[in-house]
């Protein structure tokens, strides 16, 4: 057994229990990476480094893994790379196979966005261009056994109901890339929202685009597209409840949880599309193996004389839905509710307020909640930060919250309705031992038991507080907690005089 070398190539706390995985020789998912090189993009990114850790600790016969990176921020590329494997995520790796990284030469760059309101020009250069770049790659790649994009459950949120199939985006590849590159940003600004049409942001925008152009230019490679919903902390790998980043559902749990969000327009009763990240990434190497199944298969026809022929050229690139609502929902107003339960239980320092959070429905209500509850406060504490000398803060940090607020609003006062029959059928054709390794069904999920690590993980690996500080975080907590209800009551009774001084003038 030979250690895995990561090669890249230059371009310009507190750990919860997670079950080590102790590999067979039964898993054939495993055994479909022995020998294998495999090219990773995004390494730094919170999927990127779980792939990365899985693969490294659960396949130790990979022949090489290379990974794209780029500098950033200050940050050279061997630095970056270094710091993919300093955190929490990647102790059982380095308990399982310590000798990992001794065969590291060096990093490669590559350049991603997370960001929903991205100008349309960098969303195309990378959602878009990038893949097209990609493909033209693996294309001239001899023995390509298995490609993978990730793409996103929301790629067609302009449709209801959302199956494992392509759908026609708003304008082709081809006329997006011109455009982008034919307008100034100015003129492309002014356009982007008749572009995007019924798409709430060029994130999604773009990501639909990019899977109409692996449907067309992806159809000789051994392609599968796994579109994610929202992606939350992890279940078990490569720790229990791993998050490290504010994204999506975490960040509206944790500004919760920390008394600086009191409102979200959210219906309660509406399905909260959500997933854990580990299921993810196992459910994409298993659609790769699934995949390099089908083209050994298909080339062991050709090479019997059998012709593949048309019926290969016509078989429809596999998507994969990897959701949560297909077997076990969960609504806003439940997660709302199971964070609520079991946040009190682990107090942070860092809570700056009493958890007065409440999703509201009515966009009129939402907004008076918003003005009274966030740009109030934010504006006075500033004044008082101006008048003691010290750097407001509280109203650029608010708008940046709400703008992160309306993302979020948009996904939680809808519904769809996606299938997943290609997910689920992969489960089915995995073995018990791929089962065990791979998990990724959400058939009877335990949401219940999940948040109640979840929220921990939310507490240590993003706020960086370690829970041997519970006690000084509950004192805070009660501290909170009767200043909020005394302002409150102090509010009320203010409001009181205020009435009953009208009262008397008017009667």
């Amino acid at each position: 057994m030979s250690d895995v070398g990561i090669h890249p190539v230059r371009e310009g706390g507190d750990i919860f229990s997670s079950d080590m995985v102790h590999v067979e020789a039964t898993s054939k998912i495993v055994d479909i990476f022995e020998d294998a090189t495999i090219f990773i993009t995004g390494g730094t990114g919170y999927l990127g480094k779980i792939f990365l850790e899985k693969l490294l600790r659960t396949c130790p016969k990979l022949r090489k893994i290379y990974i794209l990176l780029r500098p950033k921020k200050g940050k050279e590329i061997n630095e970056r790379f270094e710091e993919i494997f300093d955190g929490p995520n990647m102790v059982p790796l380095k308990i399982a196979n310590p000798k990992f990284l001794r065969k590291v030469n060096f990093v490669i760059h590559c350049a991603a966005t997370v960001r929903f309101d991205e100008k349309l020009k960098v969303a195309a250069y990378i959602n878009v261009r990038g893949v097209r770049d990609l493909l033209k790659i693996a294309g001239q790649i001899k023995n390509l056994k298995g490609f993978l994009h990730v793409s996103t459950a929301y790629s067609n949120c302009n449709r209801k109901t959302i199956d494992e199939t392509f759908y026609k985006p708003g304008i082709s590849y081809n006329h997006l890339l011109e455009l982008v590159e034919m307008l100034d940003e100015e003129k492309l600004e002014k356009i982007t929202p008749t572009l995007i049409g019924n798409w709430p942001n060029t994130y999604v925008f773009t990501k639909c685009i990019s899977e109409d152009m692996i449907k067309h230019e992806a159809k000789n490679l051994p392609i599968a597209v796994l579109r994610p919903s929202i992606v939350i902390g992890s279940v078990n790998e490569p720790v229990k409840g791993w998050i490290d980043n504010f994204y999506g559902a975490t960040g509206v749990f944790l500004g919760a949880g920390l008394g600086v969000l009191g409102s979200l327009q959210a219906i309660a009763d509406n399905v909260a599309e959500m997933i854990p990240a580990d299921y993810v990434i196992n459910a994409g190497l298993a659609a790769l193996w699934e995949t390099a199944c089908d083209k050994n298969f298909n080339d062991s026809n050709e090479s019997n004389g059998v012709e593949a022929g048309d019926d290969s050229e016509n078989e429809e690139i596999p998507i994969y839905n990897v959701v949560s609502s297909a077997e076990s929902p969960i609504t806003w107003g439940l997660s709302e509710k199971l964070c609520h339960r079991y946040a009190p239980h682990i107090p942070s320092e860092h809570q700056v307020w009493h958890n007065f959070f409440k999703l509201r429905p009515n966009r009129i209500h939402h907004l008076l909640a918003v003005f009274f509850l966030h740009t109030v406060p934010a504006y006075l504490i500033d004044f008082l930060c101006y008048c003691i000398g010290k750097k407001p803060m509280m109203v650029k940090g608010y708008q940046k919250i709400h703008k992160f607020m309306n993302v979020i609003s948009y996904f939680a006062v809808r519904e769809w309705k996606f299938q997943n029959k290609n997910v689920q059928k992969l489960w089915l054709k995995m073995s018990l031992e791929d089962q065990r390794l791979f998990q990724f069904s959400m058939n009877n999920f335990d949401w219940d038991n999940y948040f109640s690590y979840y929220t921990k993980g939310i507490r240590v690996y993003l706020l960086k507080d370690p829970l041997d500080t519970i006690s000084k975080g509950r004192i805070k907590y009660w501290k909170l907690f009767f200043a909020h209800h005394t302002v409150l009551a102090v509010l009320l009774f203010l409001c009181y005089k205020f009435l009953m001084l009208i009262w008397s003038f008017i009667f």
